[in-house]
């Protein structure tokens, strides 16, 4: 007789906190914790950090300091990050790069979403963005920006607040019930006493994206900008991206994104899913 086994399911990477990833070792045997910690290492780095020392690193992911020497030595050694020796800190190297160059290449974000989400910017005098879920934020992973001066300072790598912008919040209700109020819960973790109010906005934002497919945020995240958001659901709903198109607060009221911007993102939205992870 054949022998099957069944891959198992692993946990949604953007719940899985550093300090949940401490708890899930020993509860779970395909969990491996020094890989998780590695790579958690490689998520302390944000878009404005070149160079990050041990101690920083410690400090942001809450991993002992002898264990993160160990892995900084160890991911420096197999180029995905780099030692500086004046600096006496590390950068990121380019083997941290590839996967997310990979994704991009594969998904057909690059081919295939960046030139209709241009050709939208330049239409519009808006900016598009294409984002994933991080934790608790939103990760741009391609920007496109309108003709003139910029208003919407952003480039891939930067982040937004899930839960106060109109990206994060069309991810959110794009995603399948149960695996919504997970992340949810994770939310009301993290804002703690701010929750109510913050639980009262996300919940309308769903009942406005089920009436009209798309979400808006009106100077909320950032007093300066208004956008308009649609989820972008793939492969059949097993992964879930988030677009959007914003701009000045002062040029983009409610009823322009409500009346204009909106339709139009849930359109791309629709179009880039699609067409984004497609088989040749």
């Amino acid at each position: 007789m054949k022998r099957t086994t069944s891959i198992p399911q692993p946990p949604d990477s953007a719940l899985v906190s550093c300090e949940a990833a401490h708890a899930m070792d020993g509860e779970d045997r395909n969990f491996v914790t020094a890989l998780a910690r590695g790579l958690e290492l490689l998520r302390a780095f944000g878009p404005g950090d070149d160079f990050l020392g041990n101690a920083e690193l410690s400090r942001r992911t809450g991993i002992p300091r002898p264990t993160v020497s160990r892995l900084t030595y160890t991911l420096a050694s197999v180029g995905y990050l780099v030692y500086v020796e004046d600096q006496e800190k590390y950068r990121i190297g380019q083997g941290a790069m590839l996967p997310g160059q990979r994704y991009l290449s594969g998904a057909g974000i690059r081919n295939v979403a960046q030139p209709l989400m241009q050709s939208l910017a330049f239409a519009t005098g808006c900016t598009v963005a294409l984002a994933a879920p991080d934790r608790h934020d939103m990760l741009y992973l391609e920007v496109c920006q309108p003709r003139g001066a910029l208003v919407m300072r952003l480039t891939p790598g930067s982040r937004l607040p899930m839960a106060t912008s109109a990206i994060g919040r069309a991810w959110l209700a794009g995603l399948p019930g149960p695996r919504r109020t997970a992340v949810m819960a994770e939310l009301e973790r993290q804002h703690g006493a701010r929750w109510p109010g913050v639980r009262t906005r996300l919940e309308r934002a769903m009942r406005e994206h089920a009436r009209r497919g798309f979400c808006v945020a009106h100077a909320e995240w950032d007093r300066s900008v208004s956008g308009a958001a649609a989820p972008v659901r793939l492969l059949d709903g097993s992964e879930v991206l988030s677009i959007n198109i914003g701009g000045a607060s002062t040029r983009l009221s409610p009823e322009v994104l409500e009346g204009n911007l909106g339709p139009r993102i849930r359109e791309l939205a629709d179009t880039l899913a699609t067409r984004l992870w497609q088989p040749a």
